[in-house]
């Protein structure tokens, strides 16, 4: 089976990727798989992984209602988040990639965030980027 695959963080543009990638699951009838990646290293410490449980734990009671088949990752390699999200894509036969995108100043426009511009050019199904 098909999956829907989500590039989730906590802040407007990854709750708009994981509504859209809720909807999009409904309409094609597939499952759905949220992926909160982090780097790790120093910055990543106890406290840290706390408050990014706490998030996937809501994230978790909103899924719930939803009626979606679901599955949540949350991934602490050393990876960047693009490569995560690529390669999880691609093992679990994804149909549909969601990411979210920030607003960005007219200079910034010049320049995409270097993740997105990875996933948008390197991942091997469709993706969907939205804005929040």
């Amino acid at each position: 089976m098909g999956t829907v695959v989500v590039g989730y963080v906590n802040k407007p543009e990854g709750r708009a990727a994981l509504a859209r990638g809720i909807e999009e699951s409904k309409l094609r009838g597939l499952r759905l798989v949220v992926v909160s990646s982090h780097r790790g290293g120093q910055e990543y410490d106890t406290q840290a992984a706390g408050k990014a449980q706490v998030e996937l734990d809501e994230v978790r009671a909103e899924l719930e209602g939803t009626g979606v088949d679901f599955e949540l990752r949350q991934l602490v390699r050393g990876f960047e988040p693009a490569e995560d999200l690529i390669g999880l894509a691609a093992d679990s036969d994804a149909e549909l990639l969601v990411i979210g995108l920030r607003r960005r100043s007219p200079v910034g426009k010049l320049i995409l965030g270097s993740n997105a511009q990875r996933i948008l050019l390197d991942a091997s199904c469709p993706v969907l980027a939205v804005k929040a």
